[in-house]
């Protein structure tokens, strides 16, 4: 194998193995925001059962006050007929008459305040308890994603190490100026660096490649690397008889299908 050929047999190892970093990478990524999800779950779980607490609360803060209030009223129509005894004038027996009956149709309003809230403390109690309950399984179930989160996060970590090790190896025997020129072309292309010639065309963009250029690639002791002229990436070419053919082809997978890119 020529020289050209094995520094363009590294650059496609090493776009495979870039290929599979961005991937992991961007898996790494999503994590956060799979953790905030969660997390979001329980935190309104929780919001809820809080709500319904502090509904619960207001409801017997309110009941205590309508048990006073008709606490309030019986004692001041205790008063008042009380006092029809002690009054010597028909208008004033009428007046604390009137007064008895106003403190008791206040009654029957107090009461029936209460009743309405007692009803209602019973269906507050109730959904304090289904909010307590979809707590404790919201937690359970948030536990259990957050363990198989950190899990996947895990193993999205060591594959990461993994390829970065991975990488170091590649780029280890890779020129310095030639690896620049990788990244420089990878970053303006997702990532993809080097592109197939197949029918004579660049498979990343479509461009035909010149007849002149495409010859000189063909050639075994070609010590040439070419370029599209449209798109810029690295080109390379398989030749099926070559026995670069064998090494090569293994890594056709790494190469852009046709996009149209011009």
């Amino acid at each position: 194998m020529r020289d050209v050929q094995k520094v363009l047999q590294r650059l496609l190892d090493l776009q495979g193995v870039d290929r599979r970093l961005n991937e992991v990478r961007a898996r790494l990524a999503q994590f956060p925001k799979k953790f905030a999800e969660v997390d979001a779950r329980l935190a309104s779980a929780s919001a809820e059962l809080d709500r319904c607490k502090a509904s619960q609360l207001a409801t017997i803060r309110d009941r205590k006050k309508y048990e006073l209030d008709v606490e309030q009223w019986k004692e001041r129509a205790r008063k008042y007929r009380e006092q029809t005894a002690q009054v010597k004038t028909n208008e004033a027996y009428k007046a604390l008459q009137h007064e008895v009956q106003t403190a008791e149709a206040e009654i029957a309003k107090a009461e029936d305040r209460l009743l309405e809230q007692m009803v209602a403390a019973e269906e507050y109690d109730r959904g304090v308890k289904a909010a307590e309950q979809t707590l404790k399984e919201t937690e359970e179930a948030v536990r259990a994603a957050r363990a198989r989160i950190e899990s996947d996060k895990a193993a999205a970590e060591r594959e990461s190490s993994e390829r970065d090790s991975e990488r170091a190896a590649i780029t280890a025997d890779i020129p310095e100026n030639l690896l620049d020129h990788y990244d420089r072309i990878a970053r303006k292309h997702d990532g993809v660096a080097l592109a197939e010639v197949r029918d004579e065309k660049c498979a990343a963009c479509g461009m035909r490649i010149r007849p002149h250029v495409f010859q000189e690639m063909r050639r075994a002791d070609c010590e040439e690397m070419f370029h599209c002229e449209t798109c810029t990436r690295i080109l390379y070419y398989i030749e099926a008889e070559s026995p670069a053919a064998d090494s090569l082809l293994s890594h056709k997978a790494a190469a852009p299908s046709p996009a149209g890119e011009c």
